[in-house]
């Protein structure tokens, strides 16, 4: 696989960081995540993970730290600035400073937080819904009288985790032609305005289908065709058909299958020249509202079955799953890569703090058996830690 022979090491977090880090051992690298004595995870991001336990507080915990750093690739950092560096962990110590050589200077030392580092906001605390409102994003979102927000997938998943993966990945190339890692610094406001510069840019320049006011553009809910619609049954149903051909292939279906009674406006009803006619939207919007509520959702799935009208059902998490898997496996697939992991067992989605001990430090060369012993002693891996983690 690609990234087979990497090493990786991922201290616990939440949502970004173990996204990038999944990421990576979805596609070869060997990822340890560091956890903290006795912490418990509810981290369901652990796919081809490891776990090891540090407590970076002990002097010789931090020491093990440094030499695990010193022989990785990769380190993702997910905490607020300044904590590994407070740690005497920070990337001039791997990396050097210019005057002093580093440890490790082909290390990628990742960094992944909310705020931008510098700036107003920059130690402030933080969550998607957040980044997602400083990037100027959250204001363009479709919304009856206030913007929506997807959940938290776009700032903590695609703006943060997913731009740390690629610049990650772009540090490897350069890598391979200087012989020199870097830091590779993503911040979720940032990443989440880079992530939306189609709509950013329309809307700098007042113009294409993003640039007037929120709710009057044709993607963020201002166009009849560009919707989702409730239907008899409570389910929905998605609607895209901006292109005239599709918009024709959707409305005449539509108005075919409708009740014979069906007359909302006294002999109105639309045709494929309705589309761009913007004075006959509030119409339109009511008129397919009304439509969609006269039939069950797998009514209109079927009738749109396999057609150019760009109206599918929308889909419940456990239907999607039924037509794909209940986790979501790695993508895009590379042709070459035949043996990227498939389905989670659900039953091993999370992975238990420090379940890996013994074979983590053989894989760095750090399980002397006497140092083991006295990091033991020291508490380095817990006190008292439970008998299932003895070296």
């Amino acid at each position: 696989m690609a990234l087979s022979g990497l090493k990786v090491i991922e201290f616990a977090g939440l949502a970004p960081g173990p996204f990038a880090g999944m990421i990576l051992a979805d596609n070869g690298a060997s990822v340890t995540r560091i956890d903290r004595p006795f912490a418990t995870s509810s981290d369901i991001l652990c796919r081809g993970k490891r776990s090891i336990v540090i407590d970076s507080k002990l002097e010789s915990g931090r020491k093990l730290l440094e030499e695990m750093i010193s022989a990785a690739d990769i380190v993702i950092d997910p905490f607020r600035p300044g904590v590994l560096e407070r740690l005497g962990l920070g990337p001039q110590l791997f990396l050097g400073d210019g005057k002093k050589k580093g440890l490790n200077e082909k290390l990628i030392y990742a960094r992944i937080v909310g705020f931008p580092r510098t700036g107003p906001h920059k130690d402030m605390a933080g969550h998607d819904i957040n980044y997602l409102a400083l990037s100027g994003t959250l204001a363009m979102f479709p919304g009856a009288n206030k913007p929506t927000f997807p959940l938290n997938v776009v700032a903590d998943f695609g703006g943060g985790g997913l731009m740390c993966t690629t610049g990650i990945l772009i540090a490897l190339i350069e890598r391979g032609i200087t012989g020199r890692g870097q830091i590779v610094n993503a911040d979720m406001v940032s990443g989440t305005r880079y992530l939306a510069s189609f709509p950013l840019i329309q809307t700098y320049l007042e113009s294409g289908p993003l640039g007037g006011s929120r709710g009057t553009n044709l993607l963020d809910g201002g166009a009849p065709f560009y919707d989702t619609y409730t239907c008899q049954d409570g389910g929905w149903m998605s609607v895209g058909c901006l292109e005239p051909q599709f918009f024709k292939e959707f409305i005449e279906r539509f108005t075919r299958a409708l009740p014979e009674n069906f007359d909302p406006f006294s002999g109105w009803k639309p045709d494929p020249s309705t589309q761009f006619q913007k004075d006959e939207w509030p119409r339109l919007v009511q008129y397919l509202t009304k439509g969609f509520l006269t039939h069950p959702r797998d009514f209109w799935a079927d009738l749109y079955y396999g057609t150019d009208a760009c109206a599918v059902p929308v889909l419940t998490p456990r239907e999607a799953a039924k037509q794909t898997s209940a986790i979501p496996v790695p993508h895009p697939r590379l042709s070459a890569q035949a043996n990227l992991p498939g389905p989670v067992d659900s039953k091993n989605l999370i992975i238990k703090p420090g379940a890996h001990m013994r074979e983590v430090l053989q894989e760095y060369g750090l399980d002397a058996v006497d140092r083991m012993k006295l990091l033991r002693k020291e508490g380095v891996f817990g006190r008292n830690s439970p008998p299932r983690s003895k070296m």
